[in-house]
């Protein structure tokens, strides 16, 4: 049993961490199993009716390879005096809320609650709908009304742990689990929870502490094996994260949110290509959900398949475009190709996301320009002049580049400016402004400016630097 945390305020490095990821298909589908054993024990067979026993026993096959519609075929094959009985229905809607098909599984539950009102898995069968459906405050009404008929219901306590976590509302939270392992100390879920709680409030010995019992209790269990890897990971154990989350995928291979976390792990300790072979496997996976694209195009961006990350970061933008980011890469890899035209279109969508951005505006001009004429981009800049503020560089700059003149007193602003990041963009912007008007000693002079300010953060930098390498110039790319 690791006890990685001891206490020692000189043991542990704070590092920032991010968000829990809910894969919500597979709680729900976590949630069938529990009903069918129900099934099996159950009053409802003891009839001893060996077809409804094959029925139950085909149907857990299907679910556990996730043939949702096969499973919902076999209760039409159910003889009539089980197919209506209310558990029986209970568990054909859980699996039509994992199907997706939510608005089925409400109308069975409603009919059930229209006869029993206080039938507390026809409210939970509710209140996963409303999930699905991202109606959060009718969700809480439905989870409240069963606390309030079962006040240890550990799966209603959960939930309600879990939305305010998603809120950051850790206080809250800590509440309900609590209460769910005060009903059921042996609660995964809530072990697993208050965790990751503790870890969110810089607590990693109580986190440890809840993990390590979570993982005694239930070793063929990937999620407490997951949320202990976020924990090391976030202190900086990355060995031991590794470790954790190799384990969990031997468990669960196909995991999404663990290839990803994993995925994640290996690019901050610089395993790109590893990084690489995991998030692939993880789109395999899940080909329409977008954050394994979010990691994979970056780190096909750096090792230089430039063409292979702009693939990525267009089904990025297109499974999620308020992401601009992609549009922002896209740009630049487009730029890099001299695509100027792509590049332009690129830059546009991100400022459409974006519009105080003035940095996409000025680059969609720059490249609008290259494509065709310079006077091209004219009645776009004169639009985003009236958002910019007038006393701002970005509005002088925005103006240069309207007005095709005015660089003089341009470049006394930029020199009089004292925020390095301010005066790198600007002089970016500056420099191809004469490169664009044909003065390249000038321009090169204004890219030398950037690269020796040094602001690496900067998207302009990222794009300093790659004319820079091809002109050959600067300390980076001396010969």
């Amino acid at each position: 049993m690791k006890n990685i945390f001891n206490g020692s305020s000189t043991f542990i490095k704070i590092l920032n961490h991010g968000t829990v990821k809910v894969n919500s298909q597979d709680s729900l589908l976590a949630r069938l199993f529990p009903l069918l054993l129900i099934f099996i024990i159950s009053p409802v067979i003891w009839c001893q009716d060996s077809s409804l026993e094959t029925a139950m026993t085909e149907i857990s096959r299907l679910l556990s390879i996730r043939d949702y519609t096969s499973a919902l075929i076999l209760f039409n094959t159910l003889p009539p005096e089980h197919s209506g009985n209310a558990e029986i229905q209970i568990l054909r809607a859980s699996i039509l809320n994992a199907a997706g098909k939510s608005a089925e599984a409400r109308l069975i539950a409603n009919n059930i609650i229209a006869e029993n009102s206080r039938n507390t898995e026809a409210l939970m069968i509710l209140a996963d709908a409303a999930a699905l459906e991202n109606k959060d405050r009718e969700r809480r009404t439905f989870l409240d009304r069963v606390i309030g008929i079962n006040p240890n219901h550990t799966r209603a306590l959960n939930d309600l742990a879990n939305i305010n976590l998603g809120n950051s509302n850790l206080r809250v939270a800590a509440n309900y689990f609590d209460r769910a392992l005060e009903a059921d100390p042996d609660n995964g879920d809530a072990l697993v929870g208050r965790a990751s709680v503790y870890r969110y409030n810089r607590d990693p010995v109580s986190a440890e502490r809840l993990l390590n019992r979570a993982i005694n209790l239930y070793p063929t269990w990937a999620g407490p094996l997951q949320e202990r890897a976020r924990l090391y990971r976030s202190y900086g154990f990355y060995d031991d994260a590794i470790e954790d989350f190799s384990t969990a995928l031997l468990i669960e291979p196909d995991n999404y949110w663990i290839l990803v976390d994993f995925g994640q792990t290996l690019m901050e300790v610089n395993q790109k290509l590893e990084s690489l072979t995991v998030l692939e496997h993880a789109i395999r996976v899940s080909p329409n959900d977008f954050l394994a694209y979010a990691y994979s195009s970056a780190i096909k961006d750096e090792l230089g398949d430039y063409a292979g990350a702009e693939r990525d970061y267009l089904t990025l933008a297109r499974l999620k475009p308020d992401y601009y980011f992609a549009y922002e890469a896209l740009g630049i890899i487009r730029m890099r190709n001299k695509q100027w035209a792509g590049a332009r279109d690129a830059f546009l969508e991100a400022y459409r996301y974006a519009p105080l951005e003035f940095s996409y505006a000025l680059l969609a001009a720059i490249n609008w320009m290259r494509a065709g004429r310079q006077a091209d981009p004219r009645q776009f800049l004169s639009q985003v002049m009236r958002t910019a503020p007038r006393d701002s560089l970005d509005y002088s700059m925005l103006r240069l580049y309207y007005d095709l003149s005015g660089d003089s007193n341009v470049t006394i602003m930029i020199e009089n400016e004292r925020n390095i990041y301010e005066k790198s963009r600007m002089l970016y912007y500056l420099a191809s402004y004469y490169d664009i008007r044909g003065n390249r000693t000038l321009a090169d002079r204004y890219y030398l400016m950037v690269q020796d300010l040094d602001a690496i953060n900067l998207l302009e930098w990222r794009i300093n630097e790659i004319i820079l390498a091809e002109r050959g110039l600067g300390l980076r790319n001396a010969k």
